[in-house]
């Protein structure tokens, strides 16, 4: 049986909104996300407040979603900090194939409505 599902990989990048940034964000500055991980380049750092603040929204932004889904639409997330210019894209990098037996132990239950 093929168990294989789809996410994809992320690339989370601080952009200039057009205000002073108060926070420690560089422009340019990013990490990826693919599949469970969080990937972070040398020498680079994330706040955590940021980071907290990001974190429900990667999930989602990594599987298939509507064309009409606003989850699909916004992809520029503000700095929790209402006084600092930085935002966060949250762009699609490629796809990349996972298998549900090395994600999980629960197995696959064909008989529910998913």
């Amino acid at each position: 049986m093929d168990d294989r599902f789809f996410l994809y990989t992320l690339k989370v990048e601080v952009v200039d909104r057009g205000k002073p940034f108060i926070c420690s964000h560089k422009a340019g500055d990013y990490f990826l996300v693919e599949g469970e991980n969080i990937i972070f380049p040398e020498n680079n750092y994330f706040s955590m407040y940021s980071l907290s603040a990001l974190l429900p929204l990667l999930p989602a932004k990594q599987r298939e979603l509507a064309s009409n889904d606003w989850m699909l639409s916004d992809s520029v997330i503000a700095c929790p900090d209402p006084n600092c210019g930085a935002g966060f894209k949250i762009s699609r990098v490629n796809k990349k194939a996972f298998s549900h037996a090395e994600a999980t132990i629960e197995p696959i239950d064909k008989g529910e409505d998913h």
